[in-house]
């Protein structure tokens, strides 16, 4: 199985008729997505590729029965687009702008916990999420992603992202489904959204967790893994020779008062029985003796 999307999601596009939602629309469709509409106020009637363009996200699900959307606009609107595809009834929305402001993030994720319990959000600021030959919306380069599980993998970074798929495609290893959930302060699906997600999943039977510096994610995350979940988990943790004091990275890579550190998120993970790699590669090899001895 695949966590969150499959072959049967049906996507919406906001902002496929510019010119990088385009792009990206048009790569899911081709790898397979059922990428069925896009939207733009001002250019209903028309179509991208002979994709449908309708006004609205309401409008837009009730003509094609989507449940996911995929945000492609600048960052000034996407709370906007955010609430209006909530409002839409939309299960799964995919936030693929970078730059959102901090208080908008803060504002529209507490309207959708409030408001909205039926929309996931993923991101801002993500690559969004592949199911390895069923799905893939977002950022991700799909021919890096060999299908066919056990492993699911969650991640705070893209580039980690793609670098987790390469590293286990090198090995033969298939993956259920990985996720980007992005590295901004406030992200609307987390590390412990993933791991219960992959922990029910029964085809996941095992889970590579990418993290970095900055805020608690990932010590949250060991202590969930700690009290929670029997599939065994690898992990690798960027930042380790971030210099202390300096800014580095994503917005939420903030290290203060000696909290955030690599060195305390792997002692964290570790503690939980994670398998803790000191690079990408490792952690990989490291899955892979998990799969081996499955």
């Amino acid at each position: 199985m695949s966590i969150f999307v499959d072959e049967n999601t049906k996507v919406i596009y906001q902002g496929l008729t510019g010119s990088t939602g385009r792009y990206y629309g048009l790569l899911n469709r081709d790898y397979g997505t059922q990428v069925v509409a896009g939207t733009h106020p001002k250019k209903a009637g028309t179509d991208v590729d002979g994709i449908p363009i309708f006004a609205s996200v309401a409008d837009a699900a009730e003509a094609t029965g989507a449940t996911a959307t995929c945000i492609f606009i600048p960052a000034g609107g996407v709370q906007g687009a955010v609430l209006e595809a909530a409002e839409a009834g939309m299960e799964l929305v995919v936030c693929i702008t970078e730059g959102v402001p901090a208080h908008d993030e803060a504002n529209f994720f507490n309207v959708l916990r409030r408001d909205f319990p039926g929309t996931r959000l993923l991101g801002p600021n993500c690559p969004g999420l592949i199911s390895p030959g069923k799905a893939n919306i977002g950022i991700t380069a799909g021919h890096i992603a060999k299908a066919g599980g056990p492993v699911g993998i969650v991640s705070r970074s893209g580039t980690l992202t793609y670098q987790a798929l390469y590293e286990l495609q090198q090995k033969d290893i298939g993956v259920t489904t990985c996720v980007g959930i992005g590295g901004d302060p406030v992200p609307g699906t987390s590390f412990i959204d993933c791991l219960e997600a992959f922990e029910a999943d029964p085809e996941t039977k095992a889970v590579m967790m990418i993290g970095e510096i900055g805020g608690s994610a990932e010590e949250e995350a060991a202590d969930y893994i700690k009290h929670n979940m029997s599939k065994p988990v690898s992990s690798y943790i960027a930042g380790v020779t971030a210099p202390a004091g300096k800014k580095m990275g994503h917005a939420g890579a903030i290290v203060s008062g000696g909290q955030g550190t690599a060195k305390a998120k792997m002692e964290a993970l570790e503690d939980a029985g994670v398998r803790v790699g000191q690079n990408p590669t490792e952690a990989g090899e490291l899955m892979a003796e998990i799969v081996a001895g499955l």
